[in-house]
């Protein structure tokens, strides 16, 4: 079973994955939004946050997608 942790990352690149059409900046503004409209507060400080200490396991869209939030 995955941590809270694992799973933000794991969903943070999945979305990220998934909309890779128009190139990665497309990918990170559509990704940065989706979480905006979708994910709890928490949740993306937590995202935030692991992003700062290093974001190990972060995709190079998940990244560009969090420094936009």
């Amino acid at each position: 079973m995955r941590s809270a942790q694992e799973q933000l990352i794991h969903m943070v690149n999945q979305i990220g994955e998934n909309n890779q059409q128009g190139g990665i900046e497309s990918a990170a503004t559509f990704t940065s939004e989706h979480m905006k409209k979708f994910w709890a507060r928490s949740m993306k400080e937590d995202i935030i946050n692991y992003l700062k200490s290093g974001g190990h396991g972060l995709s190079e869209t998940s990244i560009a997608a969090i420094k936009k939030l």
